[in-house]
């Protein structure tokens, strides 16, 4: 069976820009679920936050990633799951219901980043991060926050790739080495 590479991690890791590169170097598609969330709302994810909640975000992304397992299309090597990069959310892992289906669907690799590497990541983006917004408290300390929430989460990953002082271009290729050192596609008999 060829697995997916299934691209988790905080926000601000590297997930959309690694996971293009990975998908440019292996010839795979990318399905980002942020993106399908959005195509499925009809709106930003920030705004589903505000008029929808966290809750009603959750659900949309439960419901993706069950999608992306249960695709048929087939590898026309050996015949297993269609070959895919999939770039997750930061927080898709921590909800135990998309960790057993990612878990199931391929190899999840987590890009992890310092903590100030995070900040000044997100300080240089234009997006707007909702769950940094909470509590009043300054971007580094919610970033130091929500990490320790999700240490345990993120530990559930098969492979851990740090990005803090790597390029796009290394960051890809230490993912695809971790990759293959769980899972690769190869001809049937």
């Amino acid at each position: 069976m060829t697995p997916k590479l299934i691209l988790t991690g905080f926000m601000a890791t590297g997930k959309t820009a690694v996971g293009h590169a990975v998908a440019a170097r292996l010839g795979w598609e990318l399905i980002d679920t942020d993106a399908e969330i959005v195509r499925r709302a009809g709106k930003p994810i920030a705004q589903i936050f505000t008029e929808e909640g966290e809750a009603r975000f959750r659900e949309i992304e439960r419901e993706v990633i069950r999608s992306i397992g249960g695709n048929p299309r087939r590898c026309p090597l050996c015949h297993g799951h269609y070959p895919a990069v999939v770039s997750t959310g930061g927080g898709a892992l921590v909800d135990d219901t998309n960790c057993a289906a990612l878990k199931q669907t391929g190899v999840v690799v987590c890009l992890t980043a310092r903590p100030e590497v995070i900040a000044a990541r997100v300080e240089r983006s234009h997006t707007r991060r909702p769950k940094l917004m909470k509590g009043g408290k300054s971007v580094l300390e919610r970033i130091n926050e929500l990490l320790a929430e999700r240490a345990l989460a993120y530990a559930r990953a098969d492979v851990s790739v740090d990005t803090s002082d790597i390029s796009i271009a290394e960051a890809a290729e230490r993912v695809i080495e971790g990759f293959n050192t769980y899972k690769r596609c190869k001809p049937s008999a």
